[in-house]
């Protein structure tokens, strides 16, 4: 059984830093990541790692976000800088599978992040 807790998620100015965790227990496969989703829309990849570090991001957060895993205390995380407001969206930790084929398989229960102007 995969579980998968986020936290970090908060209110803050544009322009301002948050960083996401996600902690996770039992058998995560080899791909982890966030996701996001604002009401209405269709739940879109932020950011991945690979089981060997390997990262990817979406286009509209490059440069902007990290994402990180420490495999000793089983957390990954989204460090957010230079937040804009449309940023704003619940953010969902995900895991299992393949970054390049048969991911997500688990979902966390989300963490708000809103970015006020």
């Amino acid at each position: 059984q995969v579980q998968l807790v986020e936290s970090g998620g908060d209110s803050v100015q544009a322009g301002g830093s948050l960083r996401l965790s996600c902690v996770a227990s039992g058998n995560t496969g080899n791909c982890m990541g966030w996701f996001r989703q604002t009401p209405g829309k269709e739940r879109e990849g932020v950011a991945a790692i690979n089981s060997d570090g390997t990262t990817s991001l979406a286009g509209s957060v490059k440069g902007r976000f990290t994402i990180s895993k420490d495999n000793a205390k089983n957390t990954m995380y989204l460090q957010m800088n230079s937040l804009k407001p449309e940023d704003t969206a619940m953010y969902y930790c995900a895991a299992g599978g393949y970054c390049s084929e048969g991911y997500p398989h688990y979902w966390g229960q989300g963490t708000q992040v809103t970015v006020s102007s």
